[in-house]
């Protein structure tokens, strides 16, 4: 969820759907990176520890307004978009089911852990606003898990498998360099992915109208003014997204200098707020 979502609550937003089959899709799609140039080929992805690292600061400038994504455990809190609470280091909602999956992976590894006798209210509120069976201490002890080192694992394994990994591995598969990789996973973050006009593929395809990424012969840098064209038009779709600073004053500035690898340093503003990584 975008920092923008806790300034501007709307009652009822589009629901966002995850879709984690996106992983296969895109990790199937990865034999399209033979048709990229060699160059771009032997680039340093995202998934570089030095660069996911950027990428989680990234994020988190957005999502919590700080570069300390790792202090992002332990948050939580309804922020009246309608998705139900808000928590983590990615935005886990208990109302679009990311979060239903990350705690049933936690009591798997953790059986008898502090949120597994959640379950049940988990499902039952899952795709809507509710908090049903989960006040008043559901709160507390999401803040009691993430001082746990399994939930914290647990957390960085789904935000990898629901997320991360499928953004890099369909970056990659069209061609795209880490800005590019970067500029997916922020949008997977925020728009999740299914059938809705919004979701991450239909701004992929409504991108792909009007240019080619390099692995299909197109130019990069044209490509990702199409993306994040079309990402700004999707995040318009939505109140709660309207604030599009975290294209304008963050990825473009990227874009517009050809920082394609995403090299640091880097200065970026999201939402007003200035942001240095060195």
């Amino acid at each position: 969820m975008a920092y923008s979502d806790r300034r501007i609550p709307v009652a009822v937003p589009s629901r966002r759907t995850v879709v984690t089959a996106l992983g296969a899709v895109a990790c199937g799609a990865l034999i399209g990176t033979r048709r990229a140039a060699a160059g771009q080929a032997a680039a340093t992805g995202l998934d570089d520890p030095a660069k996911k690292e950027t990428a989680m600061k990234l994020v988190s400038s957005a999502e919590n307004s700080s570069l300390d994504w790792k202090a992002q455990y332990k948050y939580i809190e309804d922020i009246g978009d309608g998705r139900g609470y808000t928590a983590g280091i990615i935005g886990f909602c208990s109302g679009t089911g990311d979060m239903l999956d990350l705690v049933r992976l936690y009591t798997d590894r953790s059986p008898g852990n502090v949120l597994a006798r959640y379950l049940p209210a988990l499902r039952r509120v899952d795709g809507s606003d509710s908090h049903d069976g989960l006040d008043p201490g559901f709160p507390a002890d999401w803040r009691r898990a993430a001082r746990d080192t399994a939930f914290q694992q647990a957390q960085n394994d789904e935000r990898d498998r629901v997320y991360f990994n499928p953004a890099v591995a369909r970056g990659k598969a069209d061609g795209l360099r880490a800005l590019g990789q970067f500029a997916y996973y922020d949008a997977l973050v925020m728009h999740g992915d299914g059938d809705d006009p919004t979701a991450f593929r239909n701004i992929r395809g409504r991108a792909l109208r009007s240019a080619r990424p390099p692995a299909q012969g197109g130019d990069e840098t044209a490509y990702l003014n199409a993306f994040l064209d079309a990402r700004v038009w999707a995040m318009k779709q939505e109140e709660a997204h309207s604030d599009t600073s975290r294209v304008d004053t963050a990825q473009r500035v990227f874009l517009r200098k050809g920082n394609l690898d995403l090299n640091t340093p880097l200065d970026w503003k999201v939402y007003g707020d200035s942001y240095h990584i060195g």
